[in-house]
């Protein structure tokens, strides 16, 4: 079987079989449908990249007041052009291992509470200026400072020295961290000289290709920089253009007539629909990633947690689940970690919909009259849907919900962090440490929960110094009990992330991470055809 499902897989990836037949033709041979995927995937890179041409994506999670400043990161449009420009110390790979970018190496002592990464030579900023430690370190300086908007500020608090010695650079931390490389791989820390201190929205870093476009909210255009110090293995295309599509229906049709190339945030509801189109196929991955709705546990009427236990116990997850995500994801249980986390805490009691207990909690708080919750179609794909869901299942508890729908423009601006009840997302993170210090932790920039609790930082603390992996998941389990019964956070589900891809695209993989290969994808796949 092995042998003539590579013959059919190549003579698929060279356009003399569909993929829909080809996966027929492997299913009669009794190849699973992820394992024949693999082989096209296989099959695609062993033909080698095509280089040249224009690449296009057309994606949800643009705005008018996005900015090119990567602190500033928060929705998909900038998540996923920043990482065509920008270049980062490690990546991280699908397998959850760490993959060394501008840092060649980095080691710690043996108590994990210093960290020494080199510098690697030779990368050449887009300014014709060499990387060096000093850009790295004052990156590191300008996201940890205390006066820092950077959605990475608050796992960066940790932090007590940062210092250059020679080619490297030397964190010393307050408490020993097992998972400090982890932190170096999240999306807002893009290496730019000066660390971004003089024009963080300059759109300068190390990255594949150079800014050439910059319309918030409309379009973003990148040009293969020649000097990429990695060489072939990304800029396939000779440009890439993100449009910004908002309208699921519009982003669909942009890919089907051949506008755009790849799309992300394929509505759960129309995937069989897309699957029928000729030339395009369904990229789904199951991740990290969860829609959860926000309650600020400091603001009336959520400050009383006997209601943000009547709130939680009235959401019908399994409902939810199949009537929103028809069945892309998997339930949640109001923490914001899955079974993708290594330590995992995964004997604690699954919430389930309970009207009648949902009721209990509801008159203990004494509150009455309606709750607002603010949405949006950006929200999450169904999002809208999501909160009318919502609604008719609080009502079955005697608790009424408003459902304000906001416009799509400014929702992460305005609403996001902003309304103490509204919908959400987060693409997880790579560790659980990662995960609560970026949301959860009590000075984070994006405690978008208002979730502040000492014993919960104490925690938290402890947690990153300890390098024993049985009292870390106890730890943990610990923490995750206390947000799930006393936090603000509500996880119906965790979701698939569901992108489609046109005919002409070659080298697409799923990354379990992100959406559009961790964002990676217009960088590491190529105009086919």
């Amino acid at each position: 079987m092995s042998n003539e499902l590579d013959f059919l897989s190549r003579y698929a990836v060279l356009g003399k079989m569909s993929r829909r037949d080809f996966l027929g033709r492997a299913a009669a041979l009794g190849a699973t449908a992820a394992f024949a995927n693999s082989l096209l995937v296989s099959a695609a890179r062993a033909q080698g990249p095509v280089k040249g041409g224009i690449l296009r994506a057309g994606m949800q999670g643009g705005e008018s007041t996005n900015s090119l400043d990567p602190a500033l990161n928060l929705s998909q449009v900038p998540f996923n052009f920043c990482k065509q420009w920008g270049e980062f110390l490690v990546r991280l790979n699908r397998d959850g291992s760490l993959q060394n970018r501008i840092a060649e190496e980095i080691g710690s002592s043996a108590d994990a509470k210093t960290w020494t990464m080199k510098i690697r030579d030779g990368i050449e900023f887009h300014n014709g200026k060499t990387v060096t430690a000093e850009d790295v370190a004052a990156t590191l300086e300008r996201h940890a400072d205390e006066k820092s908007q950077s959605g990475a500020h608050g796992i960066l608090t940790g932090i007590d020295t940062i210092k250059v010695d020679g080619k490297n650079v030397v964190v010393t931390l307050k408490e020993p961290d097992a998972d400090f490389p982890y932190l170096m791989a999240d999306y807002h820390l893009v290496i730019q000289p000066n660390g971004g201190k003089d024009n963080p929205a300059e759109g300068v870093s190390a990255g594949p290709y150079t800014v050439a476009i910059n319309e918030p909210g409309v379009r973003y255009g990148g040009q293969r920089f020649a000097n990429f110090w990695g060489g072939d293995e990304m800029g396939h295309a000779d440009q890439i253009e993100i449009i910004v599509i908002n309208d699921a229906t519009a982003r669909t049709a942009a890919l089907q007539s051949g506008q755009v190339h790849l799309i992300n945030r394929v509505e759960p509801k129309i995937v069989d629909l897309v699957k029928r189109v000729p030339g395009v196929t369904i990229q789904n991955v199951s991740g990290r990633g969860f829609y959860p709705f926000n309650m600020f546990c400091d603001t009336a009427p959520f400050d009383n947690n006997d209601l943000r236990m009547a709130l939680k116990l009235a959401v019908n997850r399994e409902e939810m689940l199949q009537t929103i995500l028809r069945g892309y994801g998997t339930v949640g249980n109001d923490i914001p970690i899955n079974s993708a986390y290594p330590l995992f805490p995964d004997d604690i009691e699954q919430r389930v919909f309970d009207p009648e207990e949902a009721a209990s909690y509801y008159k203990k708080s004494g509150h009455s009259g309606p709750i607002l919750l603010r949405t949006s179609d950006v929200a999450f794909p169904g999002a809208v849907d999501a909160a009318q869901l919502y609604q008719q299942s609080c009502a079955q508890a005697g608790i009424t919900i408003d459902v304000r729908r906001e416009p799509g423009d400014g929702y992460w601006s305005e609403v996001w962090n902003k309304q103490p009840f509204s919908l959400s997302y987060w693409g997880g993170r790579s560790t659980q440490n990662q995960m609560y210090s970026t949301a959860y932790e009590s000075n984070a920039e994006w405690n978008d929960t208002r979730f502040k609790r000492p014993e919960f930082d104490a925690m938290l603390l402890k947690a990153k110094a300890e390098l024993d992996e049985a009292k870390r998941k106890a730890i943990y389990r610990d923490m995750a009990i206390m947000m799930r019964d006393e936090g603000g956070l509500i996880v119906p589900f965790f979701n698939d992330f569901i992108d489609a891809t046109g005919k002409a695209v070659g080298g697409y993989d799923p990354h379990p991470a992100a959406e559009l290969m961790d964002g990676y994808a217009l960088a590491e796949c190529w105009v086919a055809a």
